[in-house]
């Protein structure tokens, strides 16, 4: 009997050693992201994404040959948690870190990424954090100090605004935003209306649209996460306010459609991604996500799914598995389209690790996108 006991125990350590063996061999990938709170909607999208694309990439053969492993850690969209489970997903020695969404959560995490030497690639917009020098962040989205100012230009040129009214959220991705606008504004003379101030998680908006409305501005900047701007939009129309409204990403996103209704339409924006660019690798892109998981993409799938296949660049052009080669090499890195169609379009990151690529302009029209102008970044620019 005892003889019996000593070979199955043999037998599982084997067993376990073999399936060590195997998980060591695959290409670890930590996704610290926003899947339950108010970031949910976006942490899913990118989530689901970034899966669709690690399923593609393993299917294809891997990358250097090795499957491509994915673990998901969920930050509640809260800071703190994303700092615990940022330290989890270290414990797992993945290559490259994905997420988060927050600026917050950010903020509080990458520090953990900088001191294990591992590259953070984040959907996080707030235009600080790639100005304190970390050598491991890499956005996968612009950052505001690079889409606010489109914002003011197009509100400056096309929509003839002499003065805008700021509405705002109060929260490290608010604040940024807003810190870049004004900046932006003052220098190509625009002036600031009504400064309006609002919570995260907002349900009332009554104030905040009586304000920007009795400010009497040419226009409104909207800038609020997803469900906030959906509830200040229908406000917005409930209320008789028919100043032009203008956003950045969130405002125009296919959450704020659904959750607005016709109360969206008209409104118009600068978005970096969008699942209805005119582009042939996002089209197959939103193709796919639509057949594979029954919704449309917004930007924050388009950042998960691009993120994977800049790994698989990084990593090929490398030819190792080496984290710190990893952040050495996407520093001044462009990454073609053409090459790596999951990129979805030709993109560049700088020295700080901020992103540049051709961008859009939209209007809302019953209920769709409709991109109205394409801008492209300097680096194509003849």
């Amino acid at each position: 009997m005892s003889g019996k006991f000593h070979w199955k125990m043999f037998g599982a350590l084997i067993a376990a050693l073999i399936h060590s063996i195997a998980l060591s061999q695959n290409v670890r990938i930590a996704n610290v992201i926003e899947l339950s709170g108010p970031g949910a909607s976006a942490g899913v999208q990118w989530r689901d994404a970034a899966e669709l694309a690690k399923d593609e990439i393993n299917k294809s053969g891997g990358i250097l040959g090795r499957q491509v492993e994915l673990m998901h850690f969920d930050t509640q969209t809260n800071p703190g948690v994303s700092r615990s489970q940022m330290l989890k997903a270290l414990e797992e020695k993945p290559y490259v870190v994905l997420g988060t969404i927050y600026s917050g959560s950010t903020k509080v995490n990458m520090e953990l990424t900088r001191q294990a030497e591992v590259p953070q690639i984040v959907g996080a917009q707030g235009a600080d954090l790639t100005q304190v020098g970390n050598p491991y962040l890499f956005r996968a989205n612009l950052g505001q100090q690079f889409g606010i100012p489109k914002v003011v230009t197009y509100l400056k040129d096309t929509i003839k605004a002499r003065s805008v009214s700021v509405v705002w959220v109060n929260d490290d991705f608010g604040k940024g935003g807003r810190k870049e606008f004004v900046a932006a504004a003052a220098a190509q003379g625009l002036k600031v209306g009504a400064d309006v101030s609002t919570d995260a998680n907002q349900i009332d908006f009554t104030a905040a649209v009586l304000a920007a409305k009795n400010a009497g501005s040419d226009a409104v900047f909207v800038y609020l996460h997803e469900e906030e701007s959906a509830r200040f939009l229908i406000a917005a129309r409930k209320l008789g306010l028919e100043t032009p409204m203008v956003g950045e990403t969130t405002l125009l996103s296919q959450k704020v459609i659904d959750l607005a209704g016709s109360a969206v339409n008209g409104v118009r924006g600068f978005i970096p991604l969008t699942a209805d660019a005119p582009v042939p690798a996002v089209k197959k892109f939103r193709t796919d996500f639509e057949k594979r998981f029954n919704y449309t993409p917004a930007h924050a799938g388009m950042q998960g799914y691009l993120a994977m296949y800049v790994i698989k660049a990084v990593a090929e052009a490398n030819g190792n598995l080496d984290s710190k080669a990893f952040a050495k090499r996407l520093h001044g890195m462009t990454i073609s389209a053409e090459k790596y169609p999951g990129v979805l379009m030709d993109t560049r990151w700088d020295e700080n690790g901020d992103v540049d690529r051709q961008t859009f302009m939209a209007e809302v029209v019953n209920g769709k996108q409709v991109i109205s102008q394409t801008i492209l970044p300097a680096w194509q620019k003849k």
